[in-house]
């Protein structure tokens, strides 16, 4: 299904009509004798020098020393970006490529596919996320992303890289801790789950209203608010474990009652009862599937 970039101004989510053939958003189904890589969205600002618990974290996971990490810098406008994590990754002791990749066309070339498929595991800068979803978006590239995942590739991304995981994409929106009408601004993600939208940077800039606003339309999901320095690990099974310096905030909609969302004025403060929420510090975990948290050792 192919989805347009809306904003939550409208009232009503609006999609383009199914084109066969073309459902671009869903995560990929593994065979049943595999399963999916890890899924880690990272809150940006990751400590890269001193103490990268996070990065050292997602190369042992792709394999140590024959960890294959291919690095997409795409959301940045910075030239750096990319040739930087190359150069951390491989102090690590993995083995690295960046693919610059800055427009749709290269997402058709054999070559950075074919790099693809050697990977281990992705990594997807941070930056503006709408450079992602427009330049990504239903690209071969993309459909590799996900079907690789599907088969055990592991999925990293920070910042922008990590909104762009899920299904729907937090794009923009208003600071601040209150949820209000056109307080978020949506976009199509890369479809790598359907179970948790993202925002990230959390604490930092004060982004629970926006995320609030973006689970009053869809209480299906869980919302993760990623601080700084800090990623949640998610694993096939649907368990995440959260890593690093912050905390990663929990909105689990699935027993909410009522959302005053439609029927609001434009910018007015929205009215949302039953909603649970956790705050997890490092080592704690919360499953996907149960909507159960389990703390830190020795909390």
């Amino acid at each position: 299904m192919l989805f347009p970039h809306f904003k939550l101004e409208c009232k009503q989510l609006q999609y383009a009509p199914r084109i066969e053939g073309a459902n671009q958003m869903s995560p990929a189904i593994p065979r049943k004798d595999q399963s999916r890589g890890y899924l880690i969205p990272i809150g940006g600002a990751e400590a890269k020098r001193k103490d990268p618990v996070i990065l050292r974290r997602f190369v042992e996971l792709c394999g140590a020393e024959e960890a294959r990490i291919l690095i997409i810098p795409t959301a940045s406008l910075l030239n750096e970006t990319g040739p930087m994590y190359e150069e951390l990754f491989e102090s690590m002791g993995a083995k690295a490529v960046c693919i610059p990749i800055e427009d749709r066309d290269h997402c058709y070339q054999d070559d950075i596919l074919d790099k693809l498929e050697k990977a281990t595991g992705v990594f997807i800068t941070g930056g503006n996320q709408l450079r992602l979803s427009t330049i990504l978006g239903g690209t071969p590239v993309a459909r590799a992303i996900r079907r690789l995942n599907s088969v055990g590739v592991h999925m990293a991304g920070t910042s922008a890289g990590a909104a762009i995981i899920s299904e729907h994409m937090i794009a923009g929106g208003r600071s601040g801790p209150s949820p209000r009408e056109s307080g978020v601004v949506l976009a199509p993600g890369l479809g790598l789950t359907n179970r948790v939208i993202i925002d990230q940077h959390f604490n930092k800039r004060g982004r629970l209203g926006r995320l609030l606003a973006a689970l009053s339309f869809n209480p299906f999901i869980c919302g993760l608010g990623i601080d700084e320095n800090t990623a949640a690990f998610i694993g096939p099974d649907g368990d995440l474990e959260v890593v690093g310096h912050g905390t990663v905030t929990v909105v689990d909609p699935s027993e909410l009652r009522h959302s005053s969302m439609s029927y609001v004025g434009k910018a007015q403060a929205v009215s949302l009862v039953g909603l649970k929420l956790h705050v997890l510090a490092s080592g704690s975990q919360f499953n996907l599937e149960t909507r159960e948290a389990t703390l830190e050792k020795g909390s």
